[in-house]
């Protein structure tokens, strides 16, 4: 199971355990189950304070409890944590051993006064970038609060649980047998599910802050060069996000950042906040603005209002909010979202095994996920809107080869059907205006971006499209307040465009700053 290489990586890891851990195994005569039995014997030769038992005492096999001996402390995987998830299963080994997390000491006070019988259970895919967010956080949870219990369970293995529960989304997570939330969840905003006050809390705490030098909002690439090249000017710099990363983490190969022939999104996204934080700039995460006020005068303080009620203020502001994908607009995508309505193919498209489904758009983003899910589900159907495939020539020959994919250009999707779960789509032939209908089980939207602008129309000045309009120095129409990044006017939305495009606002925006008269700075801050 483990290499020669990933063996020597984890043995350097548990030398951090410091309390003595069994691994209580659930396991059948499958051959997953064997898998399973071989993974967790090779773990245990790496440490002796871990110790494997088998018990197969649990209702799902092939199963394992992380367990710290002689207590009732632990998690359990119900799969083989292994893709994604490795991590997770490292990270829950230190943690139910005693070594110490790296949370925020405040969130950690507020999940050991969680009051009552909490049982978490999330279905997770080994494919999905998003998942290890929510599995660690709630298995940190349960390691911190004895009345919290968490298992994580891999979709794709116990399909019969899945289909019972109609889960056609990971990561998805139910809480004392009734759904608490789908998608992408950080560790605080848990919390703050569960505690009614944290909100307030929060707000309160950012409220308190001093105004910056430099407040960027949104923590993509673009946010994070922006805050990197101001604090190394000395200035008092913070991020507010609403997930620090942004599109990086829904993003699976990287394979064109120059001098890193390949990557992965959320391994690339804690690199920048590692970098970030050293430079020590104040990341507020988890933080939606909703308002941008403007200085009424050259000089003067800038306002960002949250979505939690507090403002925070700034001399200058770096808009780096991105992109968010494409929605189709037509009946029942929202009503069937993560009922078989999906737009990512890495995380859900486990969850589709053998079954037939569509992506809509014929772009590199479309292809691309089209060639992954052929190999994962029965039949894919591609629905172009153009009359030919828009994505470069070397996909296009790819998915020819594939003899489960049906291409269908000149169709416009209008409407998604479905009765609890989608059933299929219509679509219209753009040359005869004859609908049809096709049978799936799941649709893939694939069909582009939109600027995540719409809080900034009476702001700074908008295109049409919602891009914030720049010059080549990053500035908006509004002095002092620069962008960067997917939101803006600069043309191919690249991560590494959005970092160099970062970097020239956070210039700029040092630039602006020590040419502005002392006195004007004065007037501001008094």
């Amino acid at each position: 199971m483990l290499d020669a290489h990933l063996k020597q990586q984890l043995e350097a890891y548990l030398v951090h355990i410091r309390e003595s851990v069994e691994l209580v195994a659930s396991l059948g005569d499958d051959a997953k189950s064997r898998e399973l039995e071989t993974l967790l014997t090779e773990i245990a030769a790496l440490s002796g304070k871990i110790t494997l038992v088998r018990k197969d005492d649990d209702k799902r096999t092939p199963s394992f409890m992380i367990r710290r001996a002689g207590t009732d402390i632990g998690v359990r995987f119900a799969g083989i944590p292994m893709g994604h998830e490795f991590t997770s299963l490292v990270l829950a080994l230190l943690q139910v051993g005693g070594h110490p997390s790296k949370a925020a000491q405040d969130v950690i006070e507020a999940v050991k006064g969680i009051d009552g019988e909490l049982h978490f259970e999330t279905y997770f895919s080994l494919s999905c970038q998003n998942c290890p967010d929510v599995v660690q956080a709630l298995n940190l949870m349960a390691v911190l609060n004895p009345r919290i219990s968490h298992v994580a369970i891999d979709g794709a293995l116990f399909k019969e649980e899945v289909d019972a529960r109609q889960v056609l989304a990971v990561p998805t997570v139910y809480l004392n047998g009734e759904l608490f939330g789908s998608g992408r969840m950080e560790l605080e905003q848990i919390v703050a599910k569960l505690d009614s006050g944290a909100e307030a809390k929060a707000a309160e705490k950012l409220a308190a802050k001093e105004p910056f030098d430099v407040l960027i909002v949104g923590g993509g690439p673009a946010g994070a060069a922006s805050a990197i090249y101001t604090a190394r000017k000395g200035l008092r710099v913070g991020i507010a996000a609403e997930r620090f990363g942004g599109q990086v983490l829904d993003t699976m190969g990287i394979e064109n950042f120059i001098s890193v022939p390949y990557t992965e999104g959320p391994k690339l996204a804690a690199q920048l906040e590692g970098h970030v934080k050293e430079n020590g700039v104040d990341i507020m995460n988890l933080q939606r603005a909703e308002k941008l006020i403007p200085a009424s005068r050259e000089g003067g303080l800038h306002e960002v209002v949250l979505a939690n009620g507090a403002s925070l203020k700034a001399k200058t502001i770096i808009l780096s909010t991105g992109a968010r994908w494409r929605q189709m607009g037509v009946p029942g995508e929202d009503e069937y979202r993560n009922k078989g309505v999906a737009y990512c193919p890495h995380c859900d498209g486990p969850l589709f095994k053998g079954k037939r489904v569509a992506v809509i758009g014929g772009g590199n983003s479309g292809v691309e996920a089209a060639i992954d899910l052929a190999g994962i589900v029965g039949h894919v159907t591609l629905i172009e809107y153009d009359s030919q495939l828009r994505a470069d020539a070397v996909l296009q020959r790819k998915l020819g080869s594939l003899p489960n994919v049906q291409v269908i250009t000149s169709a416009l999707t209008t409407r998604v059907n479905g009765a609890e779960k989608v059933t299929g789509l219509t679509y219209k032939d753009r040359n005869t205006g004859v609908e049809h209908d096709i049978a799936l089980e799941g649709i893939f939207v694939q069909i582009g971006l939109v600027p995540n602008t719409e809080w900034l129309k009476d702001s700074v000045a908008l295109t049409p499209r919602g891009e914030i309009e720049i010059d080549a120095r990053g500035e908006t129409s509004q002095p002092g307040i620069f962008a960067a990044g997917d939101a803006t006017t600069i043309p191919y939305k690249q991560i590494v465009i959005a970092m160099g495009a970062g970097s020239t606002a956070g210039l700029s925006a040092f630039d602006y700053l020590i040419r502005l008269p002392a006195e004007e700075i004065e007037a501001a801050a008094a």
